[in-house]
Parts: structure tokens; C-alpha cells; sequence
């Protein structure tokens, strides 16, 4: 099974990335191939809405977005994880989902559905956010839900844990660990 995770977080070491470093330890390995983009660190320009895509599904802008490409349409499972800034995904993650607007004219203005890999797609979402309610949390969900069904991933499942505002909060959260542990399990079955 192919499992791409995509880690949004700008902050080395943060919750974001600690999160990440215990869940992905669910995963065996041997079986399965993941392989991980550190958004922080790419080189993705943002969506100029220029319509290069519209006739071909194809985006024409030339960064590391075609190493993600090739990945989504190889990938079974796909592991979206971001903090909340301002309501929504962080700046890095939300670049990478803009530049998936050449999956979304593909799908609906070419009308080709992108086709999962043997083991169909399923995605997860893992995010933190400072406020003690779950507004922001709600929000950025509405943006990865339309990244997810973009990509025709229709099964996903979103977990997000409120009130973690300092780098390493995660740590003292009671089930944080163990329910992104779960998460993937689930995920991956």
C-alpha cells in the first residue's frame, strides 16, 4: 500500500510533527511504502488561477509540486496533517492544496475520475489549534474535505484536538497520541 503524508507544519519539532512521529510508527514498514513531504521545506509557488489546467488537468507551473502530483495519483492512503492558522490550514499546506485545482479540472471539467490504486484511496486529517472550542478546527475541515474529494478521496476521517497552543502541548493532551494512533490503524486497514 502507498501512504503519503503530508506534514504542513512550519514548526520543526512542534505538535504538528510530534503528532506525526508517534502515528507513524502504526505503520509497518515492510508492507506498506510512505513517503513523507515536509511542505515547510518545498519549493510550491502558489495558484496563479491562470486556466493553464482547465483543457489538460495538467498544471503548467514548473516547482516541486510534480513530485506531489505523481504521489497523489499513486497513493491508497494520503495523511494530510496542519496546524490552524487563522481558521484554516496553514499557509505551506494551503499552497499545496490550491495547486490541486489541475485534479479538480481534471475531474470535473475533463470529467476524468481519478482512479485509486489497488487498495482504493481513504485519507486522514490531523490538526491542532490554539483556541479552547473547536470553531478553527471545524473551519480548516471544510477546506481538507474539498482537497480530499477533489482527489477523489471520498472516505476520510478528521481528527483534531483543540486548545493546544504552545509547541509540545500535544504531549500533555490525555488521548491525543493514541487517538492519531487509532486514526491510522483505522486508516490503513
Amino acid at each position: 500500500m502507498n501512504i503519503i503524508v503530508f506534514n504542513g507544519s512550519p514548526k520543526v519539532k512542534g505538535n504538528i510533527d510530534l503528532l506525526l512521529e508517534e502515528a507513524l510508527k502504526v505503520i509497518d514498514i515492510t508492507k506498506h511504502k510512505v513517503k513523507v513531504f515536509n511542505l515547510n521545506g518545498m519549493d510550491i509557488k502558489p495558484c496563479q488561477d491562470c486556466g493553464g489546467c482547465d483543457n489538460t488537468g495538467v498544471c503548467i507551473i514548473e516547482d516541486d509540486m510534480k513530485l506531489i502530483y505523481n504521489a497523489i495519483r499513486e497513493a491508497d492512503r494520503i495523511i494530510l496533517a496542519s496546524p490552524v492558522f487563522f481558521s484554516s490550514v496553514s499557509a505551506q499546506t494551503k499552497i499545496m492544496i490550491d495547486r490541486c485545482q489541475s485534479f479538480w479540472c481534471e475531474k470535473y471539467l475533463l470529467k476524468k475520475e481519478l482512479k485509486g490504486p489497488l487498495y482504493g484511496r481513504k485519507g486522514l486529517f490531523i490538526t491542532v489549534g490554539g483556541r479552547k472550542n473547536d470553531i478553527d478546527i471545524k473551519c480548516s475541515r471544510e477546506t481538507v474535505k474539498a482537497f480530499f474529494i477533489s482527489i477523489s478521496i471520498r472516505d476520510h476521517e478528521i481528527i483534531g484536538f483543540a486548545g493546544i497552543e504552545k509547541k509540545r502541548d500535544i504531549l500533555e493532551h490525555p488521548t491525543a497520541i493514541k487517538n492519531v494512533k487509532d486514526a491510522i490503524e483505522r486508516l490503513i486497514q
